[in-house]
Parts: C-alpha cells; sequence; structure tokens
C-alpha cells in the first residue's frame, strides 16, 4: 500500500474518543426501543478529512430503533489503526454523531482515505465511505443518511448537512425537447445530478471490467456525457454515449471495450477506484474505492442503499443477489446409523446470523428451523443430523428422490434436487460454489472430495514466507518473477516497467543503474507494455529477457497477448522490444484483460527426452522440425483462458503452438519450470486461494496435473501473481528459495520469499566406475589412446580435447592461478557455453591469435587441472568436463604452458539441460548467495480461511 498522506503524523493507538453529538432531526422518525444492530441502521454520514482542528467521521441513526454504538470500531484504509467509541454512546433515530478520530491515540485521515465502521470486535462492516482527495468542505450525503456522498458547501459536524442547491431541471415538451425558458439556465449552472449511486463492481473481469449504478431516486436520471474513470488520473475519462438513461429503480452498466463493444480502455485494478463526474469533470456523482479485487464481484445489499460487500454471484444489469451466504454443500441421503444429513458452507466473507433459516425436504410439511444463536464463520461447514435417538437436528429423513430447500423468511436461499440415493454422498465441487456431483470420500464438516479432483497437499517446503523489499518500494502491480543466477528479474504491468533485483543484506534491492526499473515499449519505442510475466532461457538475461504481456497500456481497451525479447545490456531508462511474437489471432475473442499472464522456457532437450508430443502431428516433438526456434519452447499461461500453452518462437517472428494444457484452475497467474522435479509448475493467485499444481509428461506425452498444493501455511491468501523457484545450486540444507511477486502490494510490500524442498534431480547419476561406451566422451582418469579422435594426433579434423593424463591435476607444471587474478580486465576474451553436464566435452574459443597455443585449463571454485588442449587455427579448443565435478556455479581458467593467465569464464555445472532459473552468468558468491535466501525465518503461522470463488 503507498504511504498514507494524511496532513498530520499519526499517533499512538487507544481507546480515547471525543463526540460531538448534534440532535437536528434531519430524519425524523419516533425514537424506539434500543436495539444493538437493526438493518439499514449506523451510517457514515459526513467526514472531514482535512480540518483546521481536527479530522472526524460524522455517523447517523436511519432506522426506527435507537442503537447503541458503544465498542464500535473506526479504521480509516488501514486495518492496524483502529478507534472504539466509548461504551454509553446512543444514537436515535435521525441524530448525528461526530466522532473525532485524531485525537490523543487515534489517526488522522489522508487526501485519499477510507472512513470504516464496524461492529465491536472489528470483524463485521456496518459502513464505509473512500475518497481521492481532501474535499474544499467535506463529504457528505444529500439527503442525510440515505444519499450518495457529494462535495458539501460547508462543514457541519453534528448536524445535518449542507447540501448544495439542487436547481430545477427544465421540464421535457411533449416531443421530448426541453420547453422554453424565458431564462435559459448557463450549462456551468446545471443542476447537480444526485441519486445515482455505484451498484455492483467486476474488477477482475471474466471478458471484460464493468460497473454498473443505480438510480435510488423518483425519477429517470440522463448520463449522457457525464465522465466514468478509475483511480489512475493519466487515464482519460470515458464519456458515457448518448442514451445513458437510468429509470427510478433501475441500472446502467459502464463496460469495459471488448472487440466492437464500445466502453472504457482502461483495466480496473486490484486496488482502485470507480467514479462517474458530471461533465465539468469534476463534480463527483457516484463514487467506491476497494483495496483488492473481490472473489466474485463487489456489490450493495440491498440494491443502491445498502453497503457494498463481496457478493457471491455476479448480476451484471440486474438486481444483486443479496440471498444470505450459505449454501447447500453436502447431502447423504442413505446413512443409516447415525442418519442422514446435510452439509452447509459460508461462502460470504464474514460470519452470518443462521437465525431463523428453515431447512425442508420435498415434503412441505418437513421442516426444521435453525436454533436462535446459530452462526456460521466465513468458509466454514455446518452439519445438520437427521435426529435419530436423543441426537440429532431435523426429524425426518432424505429419500432416494428427495430434495433439500433452505428458506430465510420464505424466500429459497438454495436448493438441490436427486433422483436416486449417491453412492457415497452428493457434493458441490469446489465447495460452495460447484455443480453438484457424486463424491468419492463422505466428508461431513470438511471439504468435498470429488471423484477425479485433487485434495490440497501440504506445500512441499517452509511454512515461513519474509517481506524482501522495502515499504511501499513498488506500491501494487508487481506481477511476474524469475530467477536469473543472482539476479531476481519482475515486471510491473501497471507502468510497464522492468525490475533488476539483486541480494542486498536480508532482503533484495534494486540494481544500479536501475532504481525505479526501466519502462517497456514496444518495437519501434511506442506504447507501454502491460507486463504480466517475465523469464530467461538457458543462456541467461545475456540472451535477452522475455516478457508475456495482455495489451498496450496506451490502448488498453484492445486485446494484444504478446510475448517480447528485450536487449537489457544498455543503460536507458527505458528497453525498446528488439522482437515481438503477437498471438492475437490464435486467441479471437480473448478480453483485453484476459491475456498471457505467466510466462517460462523448457529446453527442447527436457522434452524429447520425456516423450512429449506435439500436438499438431500427434507423434514425438521434434525440435528440427522448427527451425531456428531458439533450443527450446515457452510455455505461457492465459488468464482468460485458464490453460497453458507451448510455443516455439521463431526468429523470423513466426510462431508455432505445439500444445495445449488445460487447468482447473479460475485462471492463471505464472508458471515455472522446475527440473528437479521435471515439472512444470502452474500458479494461481487469491482467486484459487493461493495454491499451485505441478504438470507432468504422462505415458501418452502431455503435460497432465500430478499434485495440488496449498500455499504455504505461513502465507496469507494474497494476490501473488508471480511465482519462482530458486536454481537446485542455492539448496542449502535440503531447502532452497522460492519467491512471490504480490500484485496487491499487501500491507505495502509486494515480494515475498519461502522455501522448497530440494527433490532428487531426474534420471540416475553416472556411476565414475562405470565402463565407457565408444560413443561417450573420454573419463579424465581414463589412459588415452594415442590414435584415438580427439586427442590432436595427426590426421584428425576435431578440435584437441586436451584430455590430461592420469596423474594431471597433481603436481604437472604450474599451479593454479589466485583467485583474485579473476577480474573483469583479465577475461582475455575466452568464449564459451554457460553450462554443462559432468562428463560432457564442450568448446571454448580464444580467437586466432591464439592459434596453436598449448594451454592448460582448470576448473575452479577449488582450482583441478581438467585438460592440456592445443588450440586449432581458430583459436578453439575442446574439454571434457569431469564426471565427479560438482553441480553449481564454477569458472574456466586458461593459462599458458608457464602458469600466465591468458583468459576465464564462467561455466555452470548442471546435471540436466539447463532451465531460465539455472545461474548463467553469476559470479562465485551468487550460488551461495541464493543458497542463503533458502534458510528463511521463522514467522508466526497465520490462520486464513479458504476462499471460494464463483466458478
Amino acid at each position: 500500500m503507498a504511504p498514507h498522506s494524511s496532513p498530520r503524523a499519526r499517533r499512538p493507538l487507544s481507546l480515547l474518543l471525543a463526540l460531538t453529538i448534534g440532535v437536528a432531526p434531519a430524519l425524523a422518525v419516533p425514537a424506539l426501543a434500543l436495539a444493538a444492530e437493526p438493518a439499514g441502521g449506523i451510517v457514515i454520514n459526513e467526514v472531514e478529512s482535512s480540518g483546521s482542528e481536527a479530522d472526524w467521521v460524522e455517523l447517523t441513526n436511519t432506522s426506527a430503533t435507537s442503537i447503541d454504538i458503544g465498542g464500535y470500531i473506526l479504521k480509516d484504509d488501514n486495518d492496524g489503526r483502529t478507534l472504539a467509541v466509548a461504551p454509553g454512546a446512543v444514537v436515535a433515530p435521525g441524530e448525528f454523531v461526530a466522532v473525532t478520530v485524531d485525537t490523543t491515540g487515534g489517526f488522522g485521515l489522508g487526501g485519499a482515505d477510507k472512513a470504516r465502521v464496524y461492529l465491536p470486535g472489528g470483524q463485521t462492516l456496518v459502513d464505509e465511505y473512500s475518497w481521492t482527495a481532501h474535499a474544499a468542505a467535506t463529504w457528505g450525503r444529500c439527503p442525510d443518511g440515505v444519499g450518495e456522498f457529494v462535495l458539501t458547501d460547508a462543514p457541519t459536524k453534528g448536524a445535518a448537512n449542507d447540501c448544495p442547491a439542487v436547481e430545477p431541471q427544465p421540464s421535457a415538451s411533449p416531443t421530448g425537447s426541453p420547453s422554453a425558458s424565458p431564462s435559459p439556465t448557463p450549462t456551468s449552472t446545471t443542476a447537480p445530478i444526485t441519486g445515482i449511486v455505484i451498484n455492483e463492481v467486476e474488477s477482475n473481469g471474466d471478458d471484460t471490467d464493468w460497473v454498473e449504478l443505480f438510480n435510488t431516486g423518483t425519477a429517470t436520471v440522463d448520463l449522457s456525457g457525464a465522465l466514468f474513470r478509475d483511480g489512475d488520473p493519466t487515464h482519460a475519462f470515458y464519456p458515457l454515449p448518448a442514451g445513458s438513461s437510468i429509470p427510478a429503480g433501475g441500472f446502467l452498466v459502464i463496460d469495459g471495450v471488448s472487440g466492437t463493444q464500445p466502453g472504457f480502455d482502461f483495466g480496473l485494478g486490484g486496488a482502485d477506484s470507480a467514479s462517474v463526474f458530471a461533465s465539468d469533470a469534476t463534480t463527483v456523482i457516484a463514487s467506491y474505492s476497494w483495496t483488492s479485487h473481490a472473489d466474485v464481484t463487489y456489490g450493495r445489499c440491498p440494491d443502491g442503499t445498502g453497503a457494498i460487500t463481496t457478493t457471491t454471484t455476479s448480476t451484471k444489469g440486474t438486481a444483486n443477489d443479496c440471498r444470505l451466504p450459505v449454501r447447500i454443500n453436502e447431502v447423504e441421503s442413505s446413512g443409516g446409523t447415525p442418519g442422514d444429513w446435510i452439509e452447509l458452507v459460508n461462502v460470504g466473507d464474514v460470519t452470518v446470523d443462521l437465525d431463523g433459516l428453515v431447512v425442508t425436504d420435498s415434503d412441505p410439511s418437513h421442516t426444521f428451523t435453525v436454533p436462535a444463536g446459530t452462526t456460521l464463520a466465513a468458509g466454514s461447514f455446518l452439519v445438520l443430523d437427521e435426529l435419530v435417538g436423543a441426537e440429532g437436528d431435523f426429524d425426518f429423513g432424505l429419500g432416494g428422490g428427495d430434495t433439500v430447500r433452505l428458506l430465510s423468511d420464505g424466500a429459497v436461499v438454495d436448493e438441490y434436487t436427486w433422483a436416486a440415493h449417491a453412492a457415497v454422498t452428493y457434493g458441490r465441487c469446489p465447495d460452495g460454489t460447484g455443480e453438484f456431483a457424486v463424491t468419492a470420500v463422505s466428508t461431513p464438516g470438511a471439504e468435498n472430495v470429488c471423484a477425479g479432483v485433487l485434495v490440497p497437499q501440504a506445500w512441499p517446503g517452509g511454512a515461513s514466507v519474509e517481506v524482501l523489499d522495502e515499504e511501499a518500494t513498488f506500491g501494487g502491480d508487481l506481477s511476474g518473477v524469475d530467477v536469473d543466477g543472482d539476479v531476481l528479474w519482475a515486471v510491473d504491468n501497471g507502468g510497464g516497467i522492468l525490475h533488476k533485483l539483486v541480494p542486498a543484506g536480508d532482503g533484495w534491492a534494486q540494481a544500479t543503474g536501475w532504481v525505479g526499473g526501466r519502462t517497456l515499449r514496444y518495437p519501434g519505442g511506442a506504447g507501454t507494455v502491460d507486463s504480466e510475466g517475465v523469464t530467461v532461457t538457458d543462456a541467461g538475461a545475456t540472451g535477452g529477457v522475455y516478457v508475456s504481456s495482455e495489451r498496450n497500456n496506451a490502448a488498453s481497451g484492445v486485446s494484444r497477448p504478446s510475448v517480447l525479447r528485450f536487449d537489457v545490456s544498455g543503460t536507458g531508462a527505458e528497453l525498446t522490444a528488439t522482437a515481438e511474437w503477437n498471438l492475437a489471432a490464435d486467441f479471437p475473442g480473448l478480453g483485453a484483460n484476459q491475456g498471457l499472464e505467466g510466462i517460462t522456457w523448457i529446453p527442447d532437450s527436457f522434452l524429447v527426452s520425456e516423450g512429449f508430443v506435439d500436438e499438431r502431428s500427434g507423434a514425438a516433438y521434434d525440435p528440427a522440425s522448427l527451425p531456428a526456434h531458439g533450443g527450446g519452447l515457452f510455455f505461457i499461461g492465459v488468464e482468460g483462458t485458464a490453460s497453458v500453452y507451448a510455443y516455439a518462437l521463431a526468429g523470423d517472428g513466426s510462431t508455432a503452438r505445439i500444445a495445449t494444457i488445460a487447468t482447473d484452475f479460475a485462471l492463471v497467474a505464472d508458471v515455472q519450470f522446475d527440473p528437479e522435479r521435471a515439472a512444470l509448475w502452474v500458479a494461481c493467485d487469491e482467486a484459487c486461494d493461493g495454491q499451485t499444481a505441478t504438470y507432468e509428461v504422462d505415458t501418452d506425452g502431455a503435460f497432465a496435473v500430478t499434485t495440488l498444493y496449498a500455499r504455504p501455511a505461513g502465507m496469507a491468501n494474497i494476490a501473488n501473481e508471480g511465482f519462482a523457484i530458486a536454481p537446485q545450486s542455492s539448496c542449502v540444507d535440503g531447502r532452497k528459495a522460492t519467491f512471490y511477486a504480490d500484485d496487491a502490494d499487501t500491507d505495502g510490500f509486494s515480494l515475498r520469499r519461502g522455501s522448497i524442498d530440494c527433490a532428487e534431480l531426474p534420471g540416475e547419476p553416472v556411476d565414475p566406475e562405470e565402463p565407457v561406451d565408444p560413443g561417450e566422451p573420454v573419463d579424465p582418469g581414463e589412459p588415452v589412446d594415442p590414435g584415438e579422435p580427439g586427442t590432436g594426433e595427426p590426421g584428425t579434423d576435431e578440435p584437441e580435447t586436451g584430455t590430461p593424463d592420469p596423474d594431471l591435476g597433481a603436481s604437472d607444471g604450474p599451479g593454479a592461478i589466485d583467485p583474485d587474478e579473476l577480474t573483469d580486465a583479465t577475461r582475455g576474451g575466452l568464449a564459451g557455453p554457460a553450462s554443462a553436464n559432468p562428463g560432457e566435452t564442450i568448446t571454448f574459443s580464444l580467437g586466432a591469435d591464439h592459434a596453436g597455443q598449448a594451454l592448460r585449463v582448470w576448473l575452479h571454485s577449488t582450482p583441478q587441472l581438467i585438460a592440456t588442449p592445443t588450440a586449432d587455427a581458430t583459436g578453439s579448443f575442446a574439454v571434457t568436463i569431469p564426471r565427479t565435478a560438482p553441480v553449481g556455479a564454477h569458472r574456466v581458467v586458461v593459462t599458458d604452458t608457464q602458469g600466465e593467465l591468458v583468459g576465464w569464464t564462467e561455466l555452470t555445472i548442471v546435471p540436466l539441460a539447463a532451465t531460465g532459473s539455472t545461474v548463467t552468468s553469476a559470479e562465485l558468491g551468487g550460488a551461495a548467495a541464493l543458497g542463503t535466501l533458502a534458510l528463511v525465518a521463522g514467522l508466526a503461522a497465520l490462520t486464513v480461511r479458504r476462499r471460494i470463488r464463483s466458478a
């Protein structure tokens, strides 16, 4: 979260409170008996956020019953800043109570802030109001208690609001045009529009983002020409088209652009706002702010007048689903002992009171009323049992063909009908929101286990997760992340920014020359890339950094699902893509905010060894059929389809889709190749409770899901849109680091680190004592046949491997070079591959100036002489890496026969073809730095409920 913008410093928390009570009966309702929480009771009525003496929040009672607000909790936009109302504060109907919040022990209200009121305990929200700038006077409801917030003419602390005058609208003539008026009202004094409220918001859209308006007034309101914008002041206003009228009690949807459909061309973020302004672009007609995407949508209950809450069903353009957020989740109709039972689940965000909820079956005379005082926490289950003997709840059995209904005040909350007893039970998959199916296991009071549905396993690593960035470093929109040696690459989707992060103390900091990141542009230097995912290939960043994108933020209403490559070797503040692969033709109709999310790269060698199948031909994947595609495939997660696609991206800009991997997630947030587990990780964000899943190549040659994992127990359910795993070389005590990028900047932080167990590498290690096949590289410990190819003997065209004598490396000639001499100035132009396998023969080059020179080749970090080759006519020579060489980062050092340094370069030893997460150009300390990262600090485990997203 961005730094708070209050004009005053924060003060220590206490429970002190100043109350100013005004009794102006703006809402003339007779006082009745005292009540704790009547429907439609306490609301925020006026807010002073830039007071000369103090900030305050005015409350009013819109009910017909006096309400004791003693113990009610006030908060601003930070849950850590709270203020409790003193005991004994009673608000009569129509009365106003101003709570001074920034006296000693309180908090100030900022220019862009929020006021929230909760019931005692601070969990149940009563009302809230958000604003994006200080008001010239105050923000207040007009009319008091029930109207929308507007700029008042003057503060009226503890009294009825001083609302702007409402001038009469010109009447309509029979033809529909304005009637003649002797004194036409100038445009600048057009009567303000009132009675319009934001009723529902979809910010994590299925096809588009949208905002629904509701008219609480008694007459039709014409909003043609009104202006709409989100919370980003750099976004252009979207003018509502002609004919944008809302009848009394009616709805109007402001939609995002999609294809030929008109609408606003910017997305709504996880922490954002939506506002409708009059044509003067200043007067606010309606506004609403939120701090994270809703699981489904945000909506008012009841429509127009209720507080905005998380809905359980999207109802675009129609009345909100304000049913009690309780659903039938599992049914046992042939239970025997102890009888039949019905399981309920709370699909809402807060604890609900089930008083008066009625359960019945197909026989209307069979009823059971849930006892008074029964509550159900968010995400929790309640089992109602058939009465057997003295134990149980309802006194009727469920038949083989029957129905269960939930009724509240006579209205159906939920129901389910079946035609025959289930083999096990009937249950929703997923819980609370999915369709009913026969379960695999009976699970009363617990999550359903459905046939063919994976059960989340515990995270295979540490429970603790720690913050790596300083507060407010990123401010939101950090999306993809990838490990590249001792560097983390991360992308910001809002500003289209690429960040280069390096270890710094206990966390990570922006690299020198990269503070604030670098803005990404499309080829030619235009636009702003909506960068969602990032990866590198086995060449590391020297081969380019690849970014997946949904759209051009300069035209954010148009889908542009692309992969772009960037050269990061320069020093400028902006990076222009050196290549773009636009996949729009493969995804017709894809929403602009539903495009490419995660991206990772998998080498051809792995795919071939696993028997991966090319879906175009149905035959084994053949890299040779794809010239110039770079030695591997890019696996790309698409949010709108909740699938992953394998693509070959050729140097000429052409693309080929090789495979499609459907997932069971609501969306795909990121993907990551894991060579240790021979698996592709697919990550979802808070929409799936932070779960991840592994996919492996099955016997049919396709990637299939193998295991579903819950998030680490110590991490809350936050908007992690980026996920990366550190390389094998960083393992310490059996664990290595995982990294998470939080798009919502929860609590002001975007980058976090956890840990994962280091699994055994796929394949069997080579036994050094095993006989060598004729086609294998020669083992450095074996005597060399003088006539064997590759030894530099006359008659061979192969570069000399320089395989040493059996005792090479002991005391054969001058000793090794001092590591302090290995600086950038002494590299000497030595060039070679970035990685190699133990036992692999690889070629290095020093250039033609070294043609015919006798050389000695050493492998550091513990210096080992591994070859004594002679460079060929091009200055090249081949070296066989010892089979016993340890996995990890090394340096290859070349000297002449007198021990003088000729050149050196980095080399990573890997047991399998490298991926984008291997160390490719790290210093010796790089692996150690990542190893240290795997040792995460212990954090207190957070108990987080399971959130349920509407399918």
